[in-house]
């Protein structure tokens, strides 16, 4: 058996891993590759390997850099079935539809400038259209629930609790080169406890090979209540400024997240009643996929719509407007009053969002709030790091809004909760390989899981294969 790690090696976008067996290839994850836009650009559209050579594709949840290239995958000759949750399903029928309007908008916008120097065109790594195709090919799943998936190929997803739909791949595979029955384990993403919405990630009892994300290796969240106290504390603050809280949140999870903590603090009196607008036609579709899922709803959840008369919308409340067309969102711009602002891309790197911070980084009242983990090189990174000069549109602005970061709303595990995830392994995996981190934060977690369980641990470079 053969593994080779085709992305989110020793970064944490672009999630591909390829596991061959028996004569058979089977492809864990097909995300897009995040970072310089060029490099970006190339690494996207030309993939790594031969996408008529995979039999079958697993997809551990929807996330754009773990779903975000399949168009592109069946767009080049993949005939297999993308096997997935059935709220995976439904997000990605949502995401990457939009994600193919994206690369149609981004070409279009390097071309007007391509024509007005004389250079040669460009293609979308992929449409609109070819999203919609490749939509065929996805095929659900229950939890808890075995099925062949190949000759001698089991799958079982459990829970992952990073977002709706979020799976841990569990392949009991019978090797017949090697002649021995292995069980491989893919975390995909790991969620936290007590994180509201989903439910907790599920616990595996045995693996003889983990692949095992590690985003948050070397360090650690302040506990869920802490974050919604400072969420509370940030709208507070920036209210009694009498300004604006500008929020970049990735659509799916994060934005669902705030949105139901906003509505509680609310409900509760513990911030002031204030205009709350979800500026992202994304979100807005992919809210609506979240309220047809109630089944994978934790009990918090399930309790607040109780305590709300049974049919109330978490989502839904007075304060808050959700925002499609083009025209609502440039009203926005026009706010003078105390607002919150809700808007995507998660890492201010595309759509409405560029737009708002263009409009609000420069007021020293607002407040530009950071949710999510920001990768190098993007607008979300060097908010991040205060850098007082930033360029939004390819204009420079100056950073006089304040920056908070709320890291207690990541949908990722931090070091002690993937600790305490691969401690409850009954029997402990013989060989674990740590993707979807910085080499800094893997280095970290790899030496926590040498020290405290004893085993031996590898950090995949790209294209790295081992044999196993």
């Amino acid at each position: 058996m053969r593994l080779t790690f085709y992305g989110a090696a020793q970064t944490v976008t672009g999630s591909q891993h390829m596991i061959e067996v028996n004569g058979k290839r089977i492809l864990l994850d097909c995300g897009l590759y995040q970072g310089r836009r060029a490099e970006s650009h190339d690494r996207n559209r030309r993939l790594p390997f031969d996408p008529q050579s995979v039999d079958v594709m697993i997809l551990s949840h929807a996330h754009i850099d773990h779903s975000g290239n399949i168009p592109n995958l069946v767009k080049n000759g993949f005939s297999g079935d993308i096997i997935c949750t059935h709220a995976t399903r439904d997000l990605c029928a949502v995401m990457l539809l939009d994600s193919g309007h994206i690369q149609e908008k981004d070409v279009e916008y390097v071309n007007k400038k391509n024509r007005k120097r004389g250079k040669p065109l460009v293609e979308p790594i992929y449409t609109q259209v070819d999203a919609e195709a490749s939509l065929d090919s996805l095929v659900s799943q229950n939890y808890s629930r075995q099925r062949q998936v190949l000759p001698g190929v089991y799958l079982t997803f459990l829970d992952a609790g990073h977002m709706l739909g979020s799976a841990i791949v569990i392949l009991d595979i019978e090797d017949h080169e090697a002649h021995r029955d292995v069980r491989l384990v893919f975390s995909g993403d790991l969620g936290r406890v007590g994180i509201p919405i989903i439910r907790d990630p599920q616990t595996v009892d045995s693996a003889d090979l983990l692949i095992m994300e590690s985003t948050y290796g070397d360090r650690l969240h302040p506990p869920y209540p802490d974050a919604e106290q400072e969420l509370e504390r940030i709208v507070v603050e920036t209210y009694q400024r009498g300004g604006k809280v500008i929020v970049p949140a990735f659509a799916v999870g994060r934005t669902q997240q705030l949105v139901y903590t906003l509505h509680k603090l609310a409900n509760q009196g513990d911030i002031p009643r204030l205009p709350i607008f979800v500026d992202s036609p994304l979100a807005v579709n992919t809210t609506d996929v979240f309220r047809t899922h109630p089944e994978c709803f934790d009990a918090e959840t399930r309790q607040f719509i109780l305590d709300l008369g049974g049919q109330a919308d978490p989502f839904g409340f007075q304060d808050i407007t959700y925002t499609r067309s083009v025209e609502e969102s440039k009203r926005l711009n026009f706010l003078r009053q105390p607002a919150i602002i809700i808007s995507a891309s998660g890492m201010a790197e595309t759509g409405r969002i560029l737009h708002h911070l263009k409009n609000n980084i420069e007021n020293p009242n607002n407040t530009v709030l950071i949710s999510g983990w920001q990768a190098p090189d993007t607008l979300g990174r060097r908010l991040v790091e205060k850098q007082t000069e930033v360029r939004i549109f390819g204009e420079p602005y100056t950073r006089r809004a304040q920056v908070e970061v709320l890291s207690g709303f990541s949908g990722h595990a931090d070091r002690d909760e993937l600790l305490a995830w691969v401690g409850a392994f009954q029997r402990k995996p013989q060989r674990t390989f740590l993707v979807h981190g910085e080499l800094e934060a893997a280095t970290a977690l790899a030496g926590g899981l040498k020290e405290r369980y004893g085993m031996a641990v590898f950090i995949p470079e790209w294209k790295q294969s081992f044999e196993v």
